[in-house]
């Protein structure tokens, strides 16, 4: 009997730890929340494989500090930056490691004073952005005891004239030796960068306009009455038809060969705008427009 008595307890000790572990899966992982929190704040942005275009535009966020690094799309290795304690700071062992990964692929010379050092201090086009300037979201991901925010910027034309994108990555790590709460960590993100605000001026002005126009005039004095003249018979009036019918307005078309002049003059300004070359893409809300050289290439 008292056998049987210890095996029953010793079975529900062992059940003990198995109900705990459950219940802590059933709270969530605090660094999975903190993820999930800025994914929600935050929509990403799809590019292209090789980061020269935008598949999937998401929000626009603002820079507030100064000093955030990013290596040209062609660049293996995308520029590091940590961001710690207000601090924004670049971290230059992504130049090393692409100046390696070339070395070895024979791409840089072997003597005449070309080394490793110096192949890493401009392996990387690069180019430093600073507070108000604008980029694209492109990954939020967990990695041990940080956040990693991947960043894209749109084209800016380098030193021979060519467009070019760049990107970076942004480590925030969580304090040492606690994880904070969502609420906590998604606030020292937004001392780094916020989505740029939708324009609530939709009507480009026109509301004030419009409340002028409907404005009551001024009552002036009645005219002047003129002296009757003698009366005389009436000539008949003849009927006035009724106006005809609005004709139906054809919907707005787009084709190719259009330039953009004719296409803002059909659809209006576009959401966003993107260049790449010779290329320039307007996003409407439910369209994607390529020009080529100006002119309308593509329509998606």
């Amino acid at each position: 009997m008292q056998r049987t008595v210890w095996l029953f307890a010793l079975g529900l000790f062992s059940l003990l730890p198995v109900s705990g572990a459950s219940s802590a899966a059933q709270a969530g992982d605090p660094a999975t929340l903190i993820r999930e929190k800025l994914v929600s704040e935050i929509r990403v942005t799809k590019p292209t494989a090789d980061h020269t275009d935008i598949v999937t535009p998401g929000d626009i966020v603002l820079l507030h500090k100064d000093g955030l690094m990013m290596c040209s799309v062609s660049s293996s290795y995308a520029f590091s930056n940590t961001y710690n304690n207000g601090v924004l700071e670049a971290n230059y062992k992504n130049r090393a490691k692409d100046a390696a990964k070339s070395l070895f692929k024979g791409h840089l010379p072997f003597g005449g004073g070309g080394s490793v050092a110096d192949a890493a201090n401009n392996g990387c086009p690069s180019r430093k952005f600073v507070a108000g300037e604008k980029f694209w979201i492109t990954g939020i991901q967990l990695e041990k005891e940080s956040i990693l925010i991947s960043t894209l910027s749109d084209p800016y034309p380098d030193a021979s004239g060519n467009q070019v994108r760049y990107y970076g990555e942004i480590k925030v790590p969580f304090p040492k030796g606690s994880v904070p709460t969502p609420d906590q960590f998604s606030q020292t993100v937004a001392e780094l960068i916020t989505v740029q605000p939708q324009d609530n001026n939709d009507n480009g002005g026109q509301g004030d306009n419009q409340s002028s126009q409907q404005a009551p005039q001024e009552e002036g004095p009645p005219p002047a009455q003129t002296a009757a003249a003698p009366a005389g018979p009436a000539a008949p009036m003849t009927a006035i038809p009724p106006p005809p019918p609005p004709a139906d307005a054809a919907p707005p078309t787009i084709s190719i060969g259009q330039t953009k002049d004719q296409v803002t003059a059909a659809f209006g300004q576009p959401l966003r705008e993107a260049k790449l070359g010779a290329k320039q893409i307007f996003y409407y809300k439910d369209m994607k427009v390529t020009f080529t050289n100006g002119k309308v290439s593509n329509v998606e």
